[in-house]
Protein backbone atom coordinates (compact mmCIF):
# COMPACT_ATOMS: atom_id res chain seq x y z
CA UNK A 1 0.00 0.00 0.00
CA UNK A 2 1.33 3.39 -0.73
CA UNK A 3 1.50 6.13 1.88
CA UNK A 4 1.35 9.28 -0.69
CA UNK A 5 -2.12 8.45 -1.12
CA UNK A 6 -4.58 10.98 -0.48
CA UNK A 7 -8.26 11.03 -0.45
CA UNK A 8 -9.50 13.98 -3.63
CA UNK A 9 -11.33 15.81 -0.38
CA UNK A 10 -8.35 15.52 1.61
CA UNK A 11 -6.76 18.01 -0.30
CA UNK A 12 -9.06 20.56 -0.60
CA UNK A 13 -8.96 23.65 1.88
CA UNK A 14 -12.69 23.83 2.24
CA UNK A 15 -12.37 19.94 3.94
CA UNK A 16 -9.63 21.44 6.06
CA UNK A 17 -11.60 24.56 7.25
CA UNK A 18 -14.72 22.61 7.61
CA UNK A 19 -12.98 19.46 9.68
CA UNK A 20 -11.64 21.95 12.16
CA UNK A 21 -14.75 23.95 12.51
CA UNK A 22 -16.80 20.81 13.20
CA UNK A 23 -14.09 19.53 15.63
CA UNK A 24 -14.33 23.00 17.50
CA UNK A 25 -18.25 22.62 17.54
CA UNK A 26 -18.08 19.29 18.86
CA UNK A 27 -15.82 20.65 21.55
CA UNK A 28 -17.90 23.60 22.99
CA UNK A 29 -19.92 23.63 25.74
CA UNK A 30 -23.21 25.02 25.08
CA UNK A 31 -25.48 27.08 27.76
CA UNK A 32 -27.68 24.53 29.85
CA UNK A 33 -31.00 24.02 27.93
CA UNK A 34 -29.71 24.26 24.46
CA UNK A 35 -29.19 20.95 23.98
CA UNK A 36 -31.03 20.49 21.21
CA UNK A 37 -29.40 23.69 19.71
CA UNK A 38 -25.85 21.49 20.23
CA UNK A 39 -27.28 18.46 18.54
CA UNK A 40 -28.40 20.48 15.66
CA UNK A 41 -24.52 22.19 15.63
CA UNK A 42 -23.19 19.06 15.21
CA UNK A 43 -25.06 17.35 12.87
CA UNK A 44 -25.01 20.16 10.38
CA UNK A 45 -21.03 20.76 11.15
CA UNK A 46 -20.34 17.12 10.43
CA UNK A 47 -23.07 16.99 7.32
CA UNK A 48 -20.64 19.66 5.86
CA UNK A 49 -17.38 17.67 6.15
CA UNK A 50 -18.98 14.19 5.32
CA UNK A 51 -20.60 16.10 1.92
CA UNK A 52 -17.31 17.96 0.91
CA UNK A 53 -15.84 14.29 1.04
CA UNK A 54 -18.74 12.55 -0.62
CA UNK A 55 -18.90 15.13 -3.71
CA UNK A 56 -14.95 14.74 -4.53
CA UNK A 57 -16.31 11.16 -5.31
CA UNK A 58 -18.84 11.90 -7.19
CA UNK A 59 -19.38 13.12 -10.69
CA UNK A 60 -21.36 16.09 -12.27
CA UNK A 61 -24.80 16.96 -10.92
CA UNK A 62 -24.18 14.52 -8.09
CA UNK A 63 -21.14 16.20 -6.95
CA UNK A 64 -22.56 19.91 -7.04
CA UNK A 65 -25.75 18.59 -5.42
CA UNK A 66 -23.21 17.27 -2.24
CA UNK A 67 -20.99 20.48 -2.58
CA UNK A 68 -24.41 22.62 -2.38
CA UNK A 69 -26.07 20.57 0.53
CA UNK A 70 -22.15 21.23 2.75
CA UNK A 71 -22.65 25.12 1.62
CA UNK A 72 -26.38 24.82 3.27
CA UNK A 73 -25.07 23.00 6.30
CA UNK A 74 -22.10 25.91 6.47
CA UNK A 75 -24.89 28.73 6.67
CA UNK A 76 -26.66 26.50 9.40
CA UNK A 77 -23.65 26.25 11.37
CA UNK A 78 -23.13 29.66 11.06
CA UNK A 79 -26.45 30.40 12.04
CA UNK A 80 -25.88 28.69 15.22
CA UNK A 81 -22.80 30.65 16.15
CA UNK A 82 -25.08 33.93 15.54
CA UNK A 83 -27.66 32.37 18.48
CA UNK A 84 -24.57 31.40 20.75
CA UNK A 85 -21.91 33.64 21.98
CA UNK A 86 -18.74 31.47 22.30
CA UNK A 87 -15.07 32.99 22.41
CA UNK A 88 -13.61 31.86 19.20
CA UNK A 89 -17.10 32.04 17.52
CA UNK A 90 -16.05 34.67 15.25
CA UNK A 91 -13.55 33.01 13.74
CA UNK A 92 -15.11 30.57 13.33
CA UNK A 93 -17.56 32.07 11.72
CA UNK A 94 -14.87 33.40 9.13
CA UNK A 95 -13.94 30.28 8.24
CA UNK A 96 -17.35 29.18 7.18
CA UNK A 97 -17.49 32.08 5.41
CA UNK A 98 -14.43 31.05 3.40
CA UNK A 99 -15.76 27.15 3.52
CA UNK A 100 -19.32 28.65 1.92
CA UNK A 101 -17.17 30.57 -0.62
CA UNK A 102 -14.84 27.91 -1.97
CA UNK A 103 -18.09 25.64 -2.31
CA UNK A 104 -20.02 27.88 -4.40
CA UNK A 105 -16.82 27.99 -6.57
CA UNK A 106 -16.39 24.06 -6.55
CA UNK A 107 -20.49 23.97 -7.52
CA UNK A 108 -19.84 26.63 -10.27
CA UNK A 109 -17.01 24.67 -12.21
Amino acid sequence: MRDDYYFPHETLDCYTHARDVARWVASQQFPRGDADLRNQAVRAARSMVLNIAEGCGRQGKSRKYHYSVAAGSAAEVGAVLDLVDFDGGASQQEKLRRVALMLQALIRK
